[in-house]
């Protein structure tokens, strides 16, 4: 038989095998069987460097769906892969036969038992939702990782997890009492301390290897490579269940376990120490820990930079100095005893660069840096991309600061850099370096084979609590004898002695260079670039900036963040971040989702998409998905025919320009859209939803009012050079020239909602400015944008920068109303139009309202205007996610502060998100991501209370859900100033 026949053949075979597989899945299984090629593409990678397409995924409703999916994988002789949240970075939740997501349905916390301080869960309850139903008993789960907000404690448990806490309450092993598992004979036992009789020659195989297990295994307390047979040990209880924690689905599937909890710490405080480089910090770990702390974290001092440069410098509570610092959690009965107990540590830190943070934003602000380590290390400080791998190698602590000099001396001999962080007092270091992975896997394979010896001869384990996966099981017999992989192969024999369960990974190991996700991006569609200056206009490049850590796939509103809100209303992979990247990165290697840009794929993963950018800055790898989809529906339809919405919507400011050129026009335009069956029928005409309302024209839109009656309180002018050299400070007075602002009327604010213009005139003007009007109407392209219209945008941003760029390049601020479209002048400019200097003037000096008014900008001799007294207002505020991601709304927080106000800020997107929530087929998902936060806020408003929305998008879907009318900022301070 010919190659080429074989291949086929082979081809054939497996896709036979696939169908069978799949229809008797079908039947026996009540949970959806997806075997969809987008599917496969979401689920063909976790937060690791591998890529393995599955053959199809399951989503189980509950254990016996488990077993009968189980049993039909057996049948078939297919591998199967448990999967919980998808945050291995060891790529330990991919596989090439069944996935099981048990993070969709199997996901139940069935007991708390707050006497005996234990849970009973499934395994696809996430880590977060364990500890706020422990929390109201003053208990929770000890060991906590980075990723409790999306891990679930299935992964945990089969991964040995820790997290910071664990060098005060131990790993997951530590915490698990009792597991609840099917092996890969399809039995079923429940596995605890005290006996190994469910599975049958494993007290033999325990009683025959004694002296390897009691020499070789459980060292230290992070040594979690390999299998943790130590907990077989008579003298360590026989203790089965224990010794299946960090199996990694290798050897049993879990259905339920039962683990302890512990009390919560009730007054904890953040000691930060400051030394002068990461290994110094190290080195004065054992002495902390005779003080018994809560957790000991190492952070470099690059990894803050980091922070400072996205998120800026107020996300960075003020540090002692160092180039690495030490978070010392400690905690007391009170907050009394805590402090003296962080000043007894600080005395034994061996530095006087000491920061004491009680409970409060500051050390909520640490934490939060510490949590979003795995995706801020993510870039090195040249911003190359840094890879997992060689992600959480362990040593004894009181090597660790001779461990980490020797590994930056072996990095740099590899020439890779990467920014070390993780939990120092275990002697646990994480790292990802900036391995070039574009072409080969080689760098990669040097480099751990290095490391791996420099680990073990430190004593030290390659994995610390992630898991030894497709990445470093290859190296164990770096760190064991022979008679130790002996054994591990034996005990896996006992169990899944047909290697179904997981295979590759610990036993019989794939090679750590197979399977690369990367090297096997060779760009098929790359040299078409990227209309975004992001990622250097590359598009493989800039899909692959999502490294999998699953940010997106937690409620980050709890934590005052804005993303995901599609797939906190669908719980669905495919309307993650991530799933979204992951059918990208697929499409950009053009093997899987073969069809390029136009592929169903494609624009399924991309559909509910909000666009509303909260992944720009709430991704700790600083994906913007918005961007992606702008570029997939700009390639898709260039120079084709394009949806209705993309005319309708897309060009929605000039259709508000043309309506609004006559007040005779805005006038019969809004009494035909008043006629209900007229209303739908251009909604429907459109594309639109028909539940959703038209918007109402301004019968006299801004630069109208600026003709008729604006002259004595705003100028208008087509040149900066009058005002350039106008003071910026002085007196009011008209013998001293107030400073100029340019106010930048989108076209939202011009023709939909010019009071929130004219309110502002009222504002700058009582803050001391002169207000500029440019003489020439100018639209920023955000619309075009978003349906992807970028030519189109482009030749909007040209004539903006003609028009508002002299003003920039004279140093004249200019002043944004609608939060989407400044952010466009924040960000998308930049990117749309990198080479032209008039876009970063006009970024640089772009400003919102909030962050005009509360600059330094005196408006008399040594006066500030003063923010009108707000003390009587009780408000319901929802930022815009375009505010919120590129500027932060920190201004305006400061802003209703200082004026007294009382406020709930929420958190997360309203759900319309400008196009998003018209569009036909978006409705209901619009209404269940306004659900989130924004309605049950306004239904639990008193009355009386206003609802603050800068954004025409927020203003329309709570006036169109709940009926509220919401009102800008601009517009409640000019009432005030108004008023008085």
């Amino acid at each position: 038989m010919r190659c080429e026949d074989a291949h086929v053949a082979a081809v054939t075979d497996d896709l036979r095998t696939r169908t069978d597989v799949v229809a008797a899945l079908r039947s026996s299984v009540r949970g959806v069987v997806d075997d969809s090629t987008r599917r496969r593409a979401e689920y063909s990678t976790d937060a690791s460097n591998y890529r393995v397409v599955p053959q199809v995924v399951v989503f189980p409703r509950d254990p016996d769906d488990v077993q009968a999916a189980l049993a039909v994988a057996r049948d078939a002789g297919v591998p199967i892969t448990s999967r919980g949240g998808g945050t291995s970075v060891a790529g330990n939740a991919v596989g090439t036969g069944v996935v099981l997501d048990f993070s969709r349905h199997v996901n139940r916390i069935l007991a708390i038992d707050p006497e005996a301080a234990t849970a009973r869960i499934e395994p696809g309850v996430v880590m977060a939702s364990l500890q706020k139903a422990a929390a109201p008993h003053g208990l929770r789960f000890g060991p906590d990782p980075s990723t409790q907000a999306r891990a679930t404690l299935g992964g945990m448990i089969g991964n040995n997890a820790c997290g910071p806490r664990a060098v005060a309450y131990g790993r997951t092993a530590d915490n698990v009492l009792a597991l609840d598992v099917v092996d890969g004979t399809g039995r079923r036992f429940t596995a605890g301390a005290g006996s190994l009789d469910p599975v049958p020659g494993l007290a033999e195989l325990v009683r025959g290897n004694l002296d390897v297990i009691r020499t070789e295994l459980g060292r230290f307390g992070r040594q979690v490579s390999g299998y943790s047979l130590e907990h077989l040990l008579p003298e360590r209880g026989a203790d089965l269940a224990k010794a299946l924690v960090g199996t990694e689905g290798t050897v049993g599937t879990l259905l339920e376990a039962t683990v302890r909890l512990v009390p919560v710490a009730a007054a904890p405080v953040l000691v930060v120490l400051g030394y002068p480089d990461m290994p110094s910090a190290a080195d004065a770990v054992p002495a902390l820990l005779a003080h018994a702390p809560l957790a000991i974290e190492g952070m470099d001092s690059r990894l803050v930079d980091v922070v400072r440069r996205v998120r800026g410098a107020s996300a960075v509570p003020d540090l002692p100095p160092g180039a690495g610092w030490l978070m010392v959690e400690v905690g007391g009965a009170s907050l009394e005893v805590a402090m003296d107990a962080a000043r007894a540590l600080a005395a034994d830190a061996g530095t006087t660069a000491v920061a004491v943070f009680p409970p409060g934003p500051s050390a909520t602000a640490m934490w939060r840096i510490r949590e979003d380590g795995a995706g801020l290390g993510g870039r090195t400080p040249s911003g190359a991309q840094a890879w997992p791998g060689f992600e959480d190698s362990a040593v004894p602590p009181e090597r660790l600061g001779a461990y980490l000099r020797e590994l930056e001396a072996l990095m740099a001999s590899h020439q890779v850099d990467g920014l070390a962080y993780g939990h120092f007092g275990d002697g646990c270091v994480h790292l990802r370096l900036d391995i070039p992975l574009e072409r080969s896997g080689d760098p990669l394979r040097a480099f751990m084979t290095d490391a791996a010896h420099l680990v073990a001869s430190h004593g030290g384990s390659m994995s610390g609590e992630h898991g030894d996966g497709r990445a470093r099981s290859e190296l164990l017999p770096v760190m064991y004898s022979e008679r130790a992989i002996s054994l591990f192969g034996q005990f896996k024999a006992l169990l899944d002695p047909r290697d179904l369960l997981n295979p590759g990974i610990l036993v019989r190991p794939a090679a750590l260079d197979a399977d690369l996700r990367r090297p096997a991006a060779r760009p098929l569609l790359a040299t078409t670039g990227f209309s975004f200056a992001h990622d250097a206009g590359d598009l493989t490049t800039a899909v692959h900036r999502c490294v999998g850590v699953g940010k997106c796939r937690a409620d980050n509103t709890a934590a005052g963040g804005f993303m995901c809100p599609s797939y906190l209303a669908t719980k669905d992979e495919k309307d993650s971040t991530r799933g979204r990247a992951r059918v990208l990165q697929e499409m950009a290697n053009g093997s899987l989702v073969s069809r390029g840009w136009s592929s169903p794929e494609v624009h399924d993963a991309l559909d509910l998409c909000l666009s509303c950018k909260a992944c720009s800055s709430d991704c700790p790898a600083g994906v913007d998905m918005a961007q992606y989809k702008s570029e997939v529906l700009h390639q898709t339809y260039r120079r084709r025919l394009r949806p209705r919405t993309h005319y309708a919507l897309g060009w929605l400011p000039r259709w508000a320009r043309l309506v609004t050129s006559s007040r005779a026009l805005a006038t019969i335009a809004n009494a035909v859209l008043s006629v209900r069956p007229i209303a739908k029928a251009v909604l429907a005409g459109g594309g639109m939803d028909t539940r959703r309302e038209m918007v109402t024209f301004a019968p006299e839109p801004f630069r109208a009012w600026v003709r008729r009656s604006g002259a004595d309180q705003v100028t208008v002018t087509g040149r900066a050079a009058d005002h350039a050299s106008a003071p910026r400070t002085g007196d009011v007075a008209p013998e001293v020239p107030r400073p100029p602002v340019l106010l930048w009327t989108d076209s939202f604010s011009d023709a939909l909602s010019p009071s929130v213009a004219r309110a502002a005139v009222t504002v700058l003007r009582d803050a001391g400015y002169e207000v500029l009007v440019p003489d020439h109407q100018v639209c920023c392209g955000l619309t075009w944008i978003s349906t992807g219209q970028l030519d189109g945008a482009r030749a909007q941003l040209t004539h903006l920068l003609e028009v508002l760029g002299p003003f920039a390049v004279n140093g004249i601020p200019i002043v944004g109303l609608e939060p989407s479209c400044t952010a466009v002048l924040r960000s998308d400019l930049l990117d749309l139009l990198p080479d032209d200097p008039r876009a970063a003037a006009v970024a640089r000096e772009t400003r919102t309202l909030a962050e005009l008014l509360t600059a330094p900008a005196p408006i008399g001799p040594g006066d500030r205007w003063q923010v009108p007294d707000l003390s009587d207002v009780t408000a319901v505020v929802q930022p815009h996610c375009h505010h919120y991601s590129v500027m932060t709304w920190n201004a305006d927080r400061a802003l209703l502060t200082d004026a007294g106000a009382s406020f709930s800020a929420l958190a997360g997107c309203c759900g319309l998100a400008g196009n998003f929530g018209m569009e036909k087929g978006h409705y209901d998902v619009s209404v269940a991501v306004a659900e989130n936060s924004l309605l049950p806020a306004l239904r639990a408003a008193e009355p009386g209370d206003l609802y603050l929305a800068d954004g025409f998008s927020c203003r329309t879907q709570g006036e169109q859900l709940a009926g509220a009318e919401g009102i800008h900022l601009a517009e409640l301070l000019a009432s005030r100033i108004t008023a008085d």
